[in-house]
């Protein structure tokens, strides 16, 4: 497979999957690059036993996890602005909820965290997250189903 379908093809969707792992989509950008740069690599290692896009999202995760060993696992979040005929205190109030929801979901214990991102943010299968796990489909299932009740049950107590 060309380097630039598989840009073409799985660029989106890594992307949105960082984005929503790192709360800031210019980081997401930098890290998006330097994962297809990482992949363009090692494509020739890819063998085929899980889905292209599982293992794009496995390179992404660790271009993650090593932009914030690099950097001391110091992001930022930026502010919205409120939509046209939006309340700026309805966008505070949807800010903080969002940002307790992140702050739970970043003190998740993995792989709590990793699935529940995979899934929701990453778009991935059951099957496709137990396979970059290697473990099964179920396994998967039953993880993103704890850490889905853990967040709700922090939210809860949040509020």
């Amino acid at each position: 497979m060309e380097f630039e379908q598989v840009y073409r093809t799985c660029f989106d969707q890594v992307f949105r999957y960082l984005c929503r792992l790192t709360g800031d989509c210019s980081l997401a950008e930098e890290l998006t690059a330097e994962t297809f740069f990482r992949a363009m690599k090692a494509l020739d290692s890819f063998r085929n036993d899980c889905p292209l896009q599982v293992w794009l999202c496995g390179i992404a995760r660790r271009t993650y996890l090593s932009h914030l060993r690099k950097n001391g696992r110091i992001h930022t979040v930026p502010e919205p602005l409120p939509a046209e005929g939006q309340d700026t205190f309805d966008v505070l109030e949807d800010q903080e909820q969002a940002m307790m929801l992140h702050r739970l979901l970043h003190s998740l214990p993995e792989p709590y965290k990793e699935v529940f991102s995979l899934r929701v943010f990453g778009e991935l299968s059951f099957r496709q997250i137990g396979s970059l796990f290697g473990k099964s489909e179920n396994w998967a299932c039953v993880t993103f189903h704890r850490a889905k009740a853990k967040l709700k049950d922090g939210m809860e107590e949040s509020l």
